[in-house]
């Protein structure tokens, strides 16, 4: 049962690199090549040891379907090597080029409307085109063949940003195929799909149509037949991983000995990134948080690249030096923030910092994109110092945090299906968002310096005390006895709200809700009240009161006893709380959305209870990370307020970039937006 990661060791394999990788994506081909030394320059300046090279580049190296041109990419690879440049070599697959769009319009995709697409922008082909698989196939194992002896070559970057969706001939065809595989008979689908309603039955392959707005939508996130729609999400999801699967084999034929990945993109919702983790040697991913969010939000995506990919550290692959240039008010970085969130990503698993991009483009829908050199071309940017400062800090640090690991004893269930079948659901309510009952729960952990792993239907959970399950509206065929397991055996489990609902086929569990879990939870949840934006219940807990919003489950206890009970309301006096003992554990069901107090406050309960210990003291606005491996233990101390914090040493500690030792109960200053990191 348990999720493999494929790849052990060093992220980067054998490479033996002497410290984190910093530096980026690099375009040189999109300039001319007078300005390619001064790059150079301006690199060795800000400390810029590994560029990622590549990436969009197919239109140029395969201008004509019988030729092949890398004359201009051996130039620059020779180039960064002579400047002693590690590299990250894409294979340029996200885009195809223009001639191959003319001459086989089938590589192009069909949009959710039934609108098919010209040739533009990226990510523009269909991953069941043969045409797009054999010619992306092709150029990735002529990449590897041709640099396969290149000497400062330390990872293959397969296409990049995978995402999207594609509803043509092609992509209906092969969903029939996929459907033949996975359930053997018309009969087996019509069974999981229950076509019986609305007259759906389908009595030959070829009448199953993919589901769109010509078909089963009426919205995109809604539609008539949710099993339909689930099943092709998961389609979807394995045909593009097919993609990269056929790359990766292409590569791996040539140069077996170097690791290969893709650039993930944090909780990315069409595309189940714990299925396709166990096919990629390490995880990477972009980080691109929106200029509200909260420190817990991005390090919650951090630690679930670190999940997805077993507990392994995972790389940075992309993130702005200063500006994106997509949300609608673009503001910049402040003074301090680029690093704060660097070393936050390293805090949480990254072995590896690196940024898009290295020269600012000048045309284009990324000409406003941030950059370590500006338009202006030199060094004098407040951006390029503050880079410089960075990687003068990375050069200090070395290797002594690369492969740590992060220690936890609680985890939060995350699981794609789950995600796509509760907001595919018709109900019960419009504002039920999976991440954001997840949010909840993890913020409440951050905020009491409480590591948490990510973890999916497929990991073993014997080395955790706590368990949440937020919103488990599914529960997958025997996943209930491993949750039965778990808590008899001394675990701690909680789950919430609309939970145990459906099996995985989205199907409702006949027996009253919570279906399969009734017995574990020891509840029987009759009826589910959905309240409307603004509308509250609420109740009072271990002698403080919080509002109950959102839903409110209308529960009887059966083996379970109450913690709390709803205020108001016909079904005042009703548990909204329940705590039901299983063998040597507690099962917990939440049976409403609260406030954010009431989420740490019960995590304060549960750690408590199950001997999970903080970290660190909180301090109010400073976030505090454990890191540990046979060097010993590293505490990062990130500062994401705007003024001066303050916090005493609980252990003796040296500040590794300042060389200086703490001794316990010693007070440790950190400015606004300051970071330390300290090993014990």
């Amino acid at each position: 049962m348990k999720k493999e990661s494929k790849a052990g060791g060093p992220v980067f394999g054998n490479s033996r690199l002497t410290k984190m990788p910093f530096g980026g994506d690099y375009n040189p081909e999109q300039w001319p090549e007078e300005i390619w030394e001064e790059d150079m320059r301006l690199f060795r300046l800000a400390g810029v040891d590994c560029v990622t090279l590549n990436v969009f580049s197919w239109a140029s190296l395969q201008p004509a379907e019988d030729v092949y041109s890398f004359e201009k990419l051996d130039r620059i690879m020779d180039l960064v090597k002579k400047n002693g440049l590690s590299v990250i070599l894409a294979t340029s697959t996200a885009a195809h080029p223009a001639w191959m769009a003319r001459k086989y319009p089938e590589v192009l995709r069909t949009e959710f409307s039934g609108l098919r697409r010209k040739f533009g922008s990226r990510h523009n082909s269909c991953p069941n085109s043969m045409v797009y698989r054999k010619y992306s196939r092709l150029l990735a194992g002529k990449l590897a063949e041709r640099y396969k002896d290149f000497p400062n070559l330390i990872a293959w970057h397969v296409n990049n940003e995978y995402g999207g969706a594609c509803y043509c001939e092609n992509c209906e065809k092969a969903f029939r195929v996929w459907l033949q595989e996975k359930y053997g008979s018309l009969e087996a689908l019509n069974r999981a799909w229950n076509t019986g309603f609305w007259g759906h039955t389908v009595y030959d392959w070829e009448e199953i149509v993919v589901p769109n707005l010509q078909s089963e939508h009426f919205e995109e996130n809604r539609t008539t037949f949710q099993g339909i729609s689930l099943d092709y999400r998961r389609f979807c999801s394995d045909s593009l991983l097919e993609n990269y699967r056929e790359e990766q084999a292409a590569i791996k034929e040539i140069t077996p000995d170097i690791p290969v990945t893709t650039n993930l993109m944090g909780f990315y919702k069409p595309l189940d990134y714990q299925k396709w983790a166990r096919e990629m040697d390490f995880v990477s991913w972009d980080n691109y948080p929106p200029n509200e969010a909260s420190a817990a939000s991005i390090a919650m995506q951090h630690d679930l690249m670190r999940g997805i990919g077993g507990g392994r550290p995972f790389v940075l692959m992309e993130q702005t030096p200063s500006v994106t240039n997509w949300l609608p008010y673009n503001a910049l970085k402040r003074p301090g923030v680029m690093r704060l969130l660097s070393w936050q990503a390293v805090a949480h698993g990254a072995d590896a910092v690196l940024f898009f991009q290295m020269r600012r483009s000048i045309g284009a829908c990324e000409k406003y994109h941030g950059a370590l050199i500006d338009h202006v071309g030199t060094e004098h940017t407040r951006v390029f110092w503050e880079m410089q400062a960075l990687g003068r800090e990375l050069k200090q640090m070395g290797s002594q945090t690369m492969g740590s690991r992060t220690p936890a004893k609680a985890a939060i269930l995350v699981d794609w299906d789950n995600w796509w079948a509760l907001e595919y659901s018709a109900g019960p309510s419009c504002d039920l968002k999976y991440l954001d009952e997840v949010e909840r729960y993890y913020t409440a952990f951050h905020e009491l310096n409480i590591p948490v792993d990510f973890i999916s239907t497929e990991d073993l959970l014997g080395s955790y005390r706590i368990v949440v399950a937020p919103v488990l509206y599914m529960v997958k065929t025997g996943y209930e006895e491993v949750l039965k397991q778990f808590v008899e055996e001394g675990g701690c489990l909680v789950t919430t709200f609309f939970s145990g609902i459906v099996e995985e086929h989205d199907l409702v569990v006949t027996g009253g809700y919570p279906g399969r879990l009734r017995g574990l939870l020891g509840v029987w949840v009759e009826e589910s009240d959905a309240l409307p934006e603004g509308a509250q219940n609420g109740f009072t807990w271990r002698g403080k009161h919080y509002p109950s919003e959102l839903l409110c489950d209308i529960m009887h206890l059966e083996t379970a006893g109450g913690e709390a009970v709803y205020e108001s309301d016909f079904y005042a006096g009703s548990p909204v709380l329940a705590r039901n003992a299983y063998g040597k554990g507690t099962a917990w069901y939440v049976a409403t959305r609260s406030s954010r107090e009431f989420y740490r406050d019960l995590v304060k309960v549960l750690a408590r209870e199950n001997e999970v210990r903080e970290i660190w003291t909180p301090v109010a606005g400073v976030e505090i990370c454990e890191r540990r491996n046979e060097n010993g233990r590293f505490f990062f101390f990130l500062n994401h307020g705007n003024e001066e914090a303050e916090l005493t040493m609980e252990q003796d500690a040296v500040r590794l970039l300042e060389g200086r030792l703490y001794k316990k109960g010693e007070k440790l200053v950190l400015k606004g937006k300051d970071v330390t990191v300290c090993l014990v």
